[in-house]
């Protein structure tokens, strides 16, 4: 695995910014941004996730409109496995969040769906076209799995 530098930062002017190894620029160290790097931190590092397979704010089309994904993990043969829909510290998961993300699920159906916040996480399976909550997030290995039952 690369070694990663993870939360180095820098201050132009009144701004802070953070590196982000995984697009290898710095971006605007807002509260989600920090979210954002704390979770893609956690996925590469402590659920062997590998860097090169992390899309960050990944363009997808939902309902003809152009949308963000704050990152998806995808299989080594491009497969979405997960998408990651961060929101900063502050802001509660609610079911508005899980609409968000449901809504970028479906114009990519991976199997696996992680809302964070930095300190609340839901996991969600993808089961027979429904999403299941996980009491855990999946490592690498488990979102690469090839099951035939349930994921569609």
């Amino acid at each position: 695995m690369p070694n990663l530098t993870w939360f180095k930062t820098q201050v132009q002017g009144d701004k802070t910014f953070v590196f982000d190894p995984l697009r290898k620029i710095y971006c605007r160290l807002t509260p989600e941004e920090e979210v954002r790097q704390k979770a893609l931190y956690l996925l590469v590092e402590h659920l062997n996730v590998p860097a090169g397979l992390v899309a960050v704010e990944y363009s997808i089309k939902v309902n003809g409109l152009d949308k963000r994904c704050d990152a998806v993990v995808f299989g080594t043969d491009g497969t979405p496995l997960m998408i990651l829909e961060c929101k900063a510290e502050s802001i509660k998961l609610s079911q508005t969040t899980l609409e968000q993300a449901v809504r970028y699920y479906s114009a990519l159906r991976p199997r696996f769906l992680m809302l964070y916040n930095g300190t609340s996480c839901y996991c969600f399976r993808s089961e027979n076209a429904c999403l299941t909550a996980l009491n855990h997030i999946p490592t690498y290995q488990e979102m690469s799995e090839k099951t035939t039952a349930g994921h569609e």
